[in-house]
C-alpha cells in the first residue's frame, strides 16, 4: 500500500506543477479560480474522476491513482498543445495590431522565406503555412523565424559564421504537421576584383584569407575557412536543394547590381531533424561488446584476488594487474630512459598542433583579430605540426633495430614471424577498438550544427574503408577518404616495419655497405620529398594562405608517404645499431661533444623556427620555401633528439636537459602514447560537433584546454587498460608458451 501513496503523492505533485506553469505561462485558464471557490471537495472528486455519481464515501485510494494518473495524461497533452501553440490563440481578438507589430518586424529583420523561387511543391505549401502563422505571431513560426541566422555585428572582424539556434529549431511543432529542419548552408562569397574598396573590406570579413577554400572542398578534415556557414531553419518538406534555390532568389534581389556575388552549397547530411529514430542494431551490439569487455575486466579482476583458477588469457584483462602494470616505474636493464621524456614532449606537441587545427573548425566572433594573432612568428609551435611525428618514426627505427641486433648478437638471427606477431598484438586490437567506438557509438553521443560534418562523416568513411586499415594500406588511399584521417601515421610506420629486417641485416652484416645503401636510400628519400613539394607545390608547413586542396596534396604526394618517410626511420636505425655496438661507458671526445650538441641544437632550431617568416600575414608562398621545409625539416629536428639518446645512453652527459628526459614519470605516458595518439582527434572532433555558438578567440584558453586534455587522458587510460594492456597481456603469454613448447620438444629429442 505504501507504494500507492508514494506514487499518489508523486501525482499531485506533478499536477501541482503543471497547473501552476499553465498559470504562469498565461495561455489558457482551464479552471479559473473562481470556479474553484464554490466547489467542495466531493465536487473536486468529480471533476477530477469524471463520475458524476462517485462520492469520497466509496472512492479507494487504488481508484483515485488511477483516475489521476488519466488526469496527468489529459492535462500533459494539454500542455504539450499549448507548447507547441498550433495557431496563436489570441490572433483573432489583437488581429490588426498583430498584423503591423509582425509588418514592423519583418521590415526591420527580414525573414527567411524557404518557398522563394522553384523550390518542391511540398516545400512552397509548407513554406506558406509558415508564413502565414508568422504573420499571425504563432509560436512556432516565431521560433522557426528566430532559430535562422541574422545578420550579426563584428562581420568587418570575421563574425560571419552564425549558427542560429540549432535546439530552438529542431524542436519546433507546428501546424499540420510541420515540424523544423536545420540546415547549415555553405556560401562562398566573392567581390569584384577591380574595386579596391570591395576587396580591402572581403579580405577583412574573410580574415586575411587564414585559409582559402572553394565551398565544395571537403571540410570534414581541414576547415572550410574561407566559406561562411549559415544556419537556417525551414519546414522539414524542404530539401537541401530547395534551400539552395530560396538562398539564391533571396539573396539576389539585395546583390543584383552591386559587386558583390554569392554562390550557394547546401549538403543533404547538413540538413538535420530531431532524432526520434531509436539506436541502430549495429551501435547496440557495439555497445555490448564494450560493455562485455568493462564486465570482463572487472570480473578478471576479482578472480585475480581471489586467486579463483581461470585461464591466463581471461585474467589478461584483469584491471588490477594492467592498473599496476601501468602506474610502474620499474625499467628493465635494456631501457633508454631518454626516449620516454622525449616521446612525451612530441606528443604534448603534437596534440598542440592538432588542437589549433581543430579550433579552426569553431566560428569566433574576432575571427579577424585571431588571424592577425596567428601572423605572429611564435605561433610555429602550431604551424610546424607536421614536424611532431617525426620522431616517433625516428624512434620505432631506433627501437626496431636495437631489438633485432640483439637477437642477431644472442641468436644469429631475427624471428621474423614473432615480430610480426608482437607488432600486430600492440597495434590491431586497440585500432579495431577505436573503429569500432568512432564508426558505430560516438555519432550518437551528441549533436550539433557541425556534428554530421565532423563526426558522422569520419563514421561513414569507416564504414566504407575500416579493412584498409587493418591491412595497413589507408595511407595511400587518399586522405580525403581515410578512415579516422590521423591514423595514416600507424599505416607508415608499419610499412617501414615490414621492411626493417632488411635494413638492419645489411648494415649489422656488412656495417660498411649496409650504411652506404641505407645513407643512399635516405638521401633518394630526401630528394623525393623536396622535387615532390618543388613541382606540385606542396607544404608541410601551415602558411597563411594555404589552400584546402593544397593541404590534402600534401598529405596525399608526400606527407603519408613512407617513401618520404624514409630518412628518418634509418636515421632511427642507425642509432639503434650504435647504441648496441658502443658500450654504456664508452667516452668521447669531449670536443667532439661540445661541437654535437651546437650542430645538433642549431639544426633543430632551424627547422622550429627557421620557416617562421612562412607564417607572417603577408606571406607569399615560393615553391622552394615549400621544398626546402619538407626535405630538411624532419632532419633537423629530429638532430637533437638523436644526439641526446645517444649521449645519454654511453653516459657521456649528464646536463638537466637529458636528466629531464630521463626522468622516470614519462615511463607512464610511453604506456598511454599509442592511446592518447588515437584519442586526441575523437574528442576535439566531439568539441567542434557540439558547438552551437560563436566563441571568442583566446589563444591560450583554447589552445591549453585543461579539461579537454583530462578528458584525453582520460580516454586513453581506459582505452589503455581495456584493450591494448590486455592484448599486450595475451602476446606475452602466447610467445612464452611457444617458448615452453619448443624447449620442452628439444629435451624430449635429446633424451
Amino acid at each position: 500500500m505504501a507504494k500507492y501513496w508514494i506514487e499518489l503523492i508523486l501525482l499531485i505533485w506533478i499536477n501541482l506543477c503543471i497547473i501552476l506553469t499553465i498559470a504562469d505561462d498565461n495561455t489558457v485558464d482551464i479552471l479559473p479560480s473562481s470556479s474553484l471557490d464554490s466547489l467542495d471537495n466531493d465536487e473536486i472528486i468529480r471533476v477530477l474522476t469524471n463520475d458524476n455519481e462517485s462520492t469520497t464515501e466509496n472512492f479507494t485510494s487504488e481508484l483515485l491513482l488511477n483516475e489521476l494518473k488519466n488526469t496527468v495524461q489529459k492535462f500533459w497533452s494539454t500542455s504539450v498543445i499549448l507548447k507547441a501553440d498550433k495557431a496563436n490563440p489570441y490572433y483573432e481578438k489583437f488581429a490588426d495590431k498583430i498584423s503591423i507589430e509582425t509588418q514592423r518586424l519583418l521590415e526591420i529583420v527580414p525573414g527567411f522565406d524557404p518557398g522563394a523561387g522553384n523550390v518542391s511543391s511540398s516545400c512552397k505549401k509548407h513554406s506558406k503555412i509558415f508564413q502565414r502563422e508568422l504573420k499571425k505571431l504563432s509560436l512556432w513560426a516565431l521560433k522557426m523565424y528566430d532559430a535562422t541566422a541574422k545578420m550579426p555585428s563584428g562581420l568587418l572582424n570575421g563574425n560571419v559564421n552564425q549558427f542560429g539556434d540549432f535546439d530552438e529549431c529542431l524542436s519546433v511543432e507546428g501546424s499540420e504537421g510541420i515540424r523544423g529542419k536545420y540546415c547549415l548552408a555553405f556560401i562562398q562569397l566573392n567581390v569584384d576584383q577591380s574595386r579596391p574598396d570591395l576587396k580591402h573590406l572581403h579580405r577583412l570579413v574573410q580574415s586575411h584569407y587564414l585559409f582559402k577554400n572553394n565551398y565544395t572542398d571537403l571540410g570534414h578534415r581541414i576547415p572550410r575557412f574561407g566559406t561562411i556557414h549559415w544556419a537556417v531553419c525551414i519546414p522539414e518538406m524542404c530539401t537541401a536543394n530547395d534551400v539552395e534555390i530560396a538562398l539564391h532568389n533571396t539573396l539576389e534581389k539585395y546583390v543584383d547590381g552591386t559587386g558583390i556575388n554569392f554562390t550557394f552549397r547546401v549538403e543533404r547530411e547538413m540538413c538535420q531533424v530531431q532524432n526520434t529514430k531509436s539506436l541502430p542494431r549495429e551501435t547496440i551490439i557495439v555497445g555490448l561488446f564494450f560493455t562485455g569487455l568493462i564486465i570482463l575486466s572487472i570480473s578478471a579482476a576479482i578472480f585475480e584476488y581471489y586467486n579463483v583458477n581461470v585461464s591466463e588469457i581471461i585474467l589478461a584483462f584483469s584491471l588490477k594487474r594492467n592498473y599496476l602494470k601501468l602506474v610502474s616505474l620499474k625499467q628493465s636493464n635494456d631501457d633508454i630512459p631518454t626516449l620516454h621524456g622525449i616521446r612525451a614532449l612530441n606528443a604534448f606537441l603534437l596534440i598542440l598542433g592538432h588542437k589549433s587545427m581543430a579550433i579552426i573548425f569553431i566560428p569566433f566572433i574576432n575571427r579577424t583579430e585571431m588571424s592577425e594573432n596567428l601572423g605572429h612568428p611564435w605561433t610555429v609551435i602550431g604551424r610546424a605540426a607536421s614536424l611532431y611525428t617525426d620522431p616517433f618514426i625516428m624512434l620505432s627505427g631506433l627501437l626496431t633495430s636495437y631489438s633485432m641486433i640483439k637477437q642477431f648478437n644472442n641468436n644469429g638471427g631475427i624471428d621474423v614471424k614473432k615480430e610480426y606477431i608482437s607488432r600486430f598484438f600492440r597495434l590491431v586490437p586497440t585500432l579495431i577498438a577505436l573503429i569500432l567506438f568512432c564508426t558505430y557509438i560516438l555519432p550518437q553521443l551528441g549533436s550539433g550544427p557541425m556534428w554530421k560534418l565532423v563526426i558522422n562523416h569520419h563514421a561513414e568513411n569507416c564504414k566504407k574503408s575500416w579493412w584498409r586499415n587493418l591491412l595497413f594500406i589507408h595511407n595511400y588511399c587518399g586522405f580525403e577518404k581515410i578512415c579516422l584521417t590521423h591514423t595514416h601515421h600507424i599505416g607508415i610506420d608499419t610499412q617501414l616495419f615490414l621492411f626493417s629486417p632488411i635494413m638492419v641485416w645489411l648494415i649489422y652484416k656488412w656495417p660498411k655497405y649496409g650504411s652506404i645503401i641505407l645513407g643512399g636510400l635516405a638521401i633518394i628519400s630526401t630528394g623525393l620529398r623536396y622535387f615532390v613539394a618543388y613541382y606540385k607545390e606542396l607544404n608541410t608547413y601551415v602558411y597563411f594562405g594555404a589552400s584546402t586542396q593544397q593541404l590534402f596534396d600534401t598529405a596525399n604526394f608526400s606527407y603519408s608517404l613512407p617513401t618520404h618517410r624514409l630518412t628518418i626511420y634509418i636515421i632511427g636505425i642507425f642509432i639503434g645499431y650504435l647504441l648496441r655496438i658502443y658500450p654504456k661507458e664508452y667516452k668521447m671526445n669531449k670536443f667532439v661533444i661540445k661541437l654535437g650538441w651546437i650542430f645538433s641544437s642549431l639544426a633543430t632550431l632551424s627547422a622550429f623556427f627557421g620557416p617562421a617568416n612562412m607564417g607572417s600575414i603577408n606571406y607569399i608562398y615560393k615553391p622552394h620555401h615549400g621544398a626546402i621545409y619538407n626535405a630538411f625539416a624532419p632532419i633537423g629536428w629530429c638532430a637533437i633528439f638523436a644526439w641526446i639518446i645517444f649521449l645519454s645512453h654511453t653516459k657521456n652527459t649528464n646536463a638537466w636537459i637529458s636528466r629531464f628526459f630521463a626522468w622516470r614519470g614519462f615511463i607512464i605516458w610511453t604506456r598511454l602514447s599509442y592511446a592518447i595518439y588515437l584519442t586526441q582527434f575523437p574528442v576535439f572532433f566531439y568539441n567542434v560537433g557540439q558547438t552551437r555558438n560563436p566563441h571568442h578567440f583566446a589563444f591560450i584558453r583554447l589552445i591549453v584546454n585543461i579539461p579537454e586534455l583530462s578528458f584525453i587522458i582520460i580516454t586513453a587510460v581506459i582505452l589503455t587498460l581495456l584493450v591494448d594492456m590486455p592484448f599486450q597481456n595475451i602476446k606475452y603469454y602466447l610467445l612464452r608458451r611457444k617458448r615452453e613448447v619448443t624447449v620442452i620438444n628439444k629435451a624430449n629429442k635429446i633424451e
